[in-house]
């Protein structure tokens, strides 16, 4: 059973970075999208970015100009660089890796928290 898993969360002062990474544990083929989520306490998981095999991305529009996604999914992995952070970007983030006649493969988070 291949499994994701994140890295690179913590905790960072308000407008400071941090670089999160996503990386399965074993070959996932034919991946068509690759992605970060978000749940803070109280409210719904929501898209924050995504990136698709043809190297397109998308971004939630409270995260655009901050928040950047690459990957390679070749290597099954994925990458959030996170810039001026904002205490409203605490929440779990979580990796998302879809392939072509899989349900999808999730990670099982990483805390990030922005505070001073």
């Amino acid at each position: 059973q291949v499994q994701l898993v994140e890295s690179g969360g913590g905790l960072v002062q308000p407008g400071g970075s941090l670089r999160l990474t996503c990386a399965a544990s074993g070959r996932i083929f034919s991946i068509y999208a690759m992605g970060w989520y978000r749940q803070a306490p109280g409210k719904q998981r929501e898209l924050v970015a995504v990136i698709t095999s043809d190297k397109s991305t998308n971004y939630a529009d409270s995260v655009k100009g901050r928040f950047t996604i690459s990957g390679d999914n070749t290597k099954n992995t994925v990458y959030l660089q996170m810039n001026s952070l904002k205490p409203e970007d605490t929440a779990v983030y979580y990796c998302n890796q879809r392939a072509w006649g899989t349900a999808g493969y999730w990670g099982q988070g990483t805390q990030v928290t922005v505070s001073s």
